[in-house]
């Protein structure tokens, strides 16, 4: 293992991938091809899978270890949704072990934009069954028993593996996923893709991925507050919470174990550590940008940038209680 010493907060090139929908800035990342380089300090050029390669517990903390081995387990994005993306599911762990050595796909979605009337469809809106499910795939009629959601700026949905789902035209969101990118396409409009050819569907694979139980309600409730984190998202898979920032206020999250992810999405903020051990004391965190906070050094200031107003910030880490 490297010496932990070398470690600090770590901030990463853009990533941007260019989709028949719109795009997406795959802002920390893992994943094979697609991944995450470290643009500040003594380990520039980087990729983040090196990195937890090298110094493990340091980075990513010693449970996330025990649970993941050497690996980055999240996914982080800004998803610009220009029409709609096709209706899709994930499948979950052992499904996505057993045929893809991948890890499941259970996300969040928090909705930074969205136009006039914009919507997305998350889970069915009546009980339906897997026969009745490849019957409507095959006759075009699925999206009769999709539930619709308008949305509005500050949303959160979360989308466990299994829940069939669609980001709609006219969304801006940020996303947080397991590290994976096994996605099954269900339905695509008939439209073609970047080459002109039709997309490839999934309808077999999903069949037995998807979760068909209907549930009361898809949307995620909670109150927000000003200089106070909320909890939007907690799971065994990660924990997302949201701040809403115009002063400074100390974080101390050794207790979880876990690295820290920040995700500026407004305004604008310097990121202070206190633990000594950290080979860069203060980086400056911009408006789209993500930084990864090594669990060894999780001790740290948030500091807003005032002349822009209020900060508003996502944190994710892995809490550890769901591994006790």
């Amino acid at each position: 293992m490297a010496d932990s010493k070398s470690l600090y907060p770590l901030l990463f090139r853009h990533n941007p991938f260019t989709l028949v929908w719109g795009s997406e800035d795959w802002i920390v990342s893992a994943v094979p091809g697609k991944e995450s380089v470290v643009e500040n300090g003594s380990l520039a050029g980087s990729s983040l899978s090196q990195l937890a390669g090298e110094h493990g517990e340091a980075l990513l903390g010693k449970k996330v270890v025990d649970i993941y081995g050497l690996q980055f387990p999240l996914l982080i994005k800004f998803i610009d949704a220009h029409d709609d993306l096709s209706i899709q599911v994930h499948p979950n762990d052992a499904i996505a072990k057993e045929r893809h050595n991948s890890m499941g796909k259970t996300e969040m979605w928090f909705i930074m934009d969205a136009e006039p009337g914009a919507r997305l469809y998350s889970g069915f809106n009546r009980q339906i069954t897997p026969d009745e499910y490849e019957q409507r795939v095959n006759d075009g009629t699925i999206m009769e028993v999709l539930q619709s959601h308008p949305v509005h700026r500050g949303d959160v949905f979360f989308i466990p593996s299994g829940r069939v789902h669609a980001i709609c035209g006219g969304i801006r969101l940020a996303e947080v996923q397991q590290s994976s990118d096994v996605t099954y396409r269900i339905f695509d409009y008939n439209r073609p893709g970047l080459d002109g050819r039709p997309r490839q569907l999934h309808t077999e694979m999903a069949r037995d991925a998807i979760d068909y139980t209907l549930y009361p309600t898809y949307r995620t409730d909670y109150l927000a507050a000003i200089n106070k984190p909320v909890a939007i998202t907690e799971s065994p898979f990660f924990t997302v919470k949201i701040h809403n920032i115009t002063r400074a206020f100390h974080r101390k999250l050794y207790k979880y174990d876990s690295f820290i992810v920040y995700t500026c999405l407004n305004g604008g903020l310097k990121i202070k550590m206190r633990d000594k051990a950290s080979a860069i004391e203060v980086v400056e965190l911009k408006k789209g940008e993500s930084c990864v906070i090594p669990a060894s050094i999780a001790d740290l200031d948030l500091m807003p940038a005032t002349e822009q107003g209020m900060t508003e910030l996502l944190e994710v880490y892995i809490d550890n209680k769901h591994f006790n």
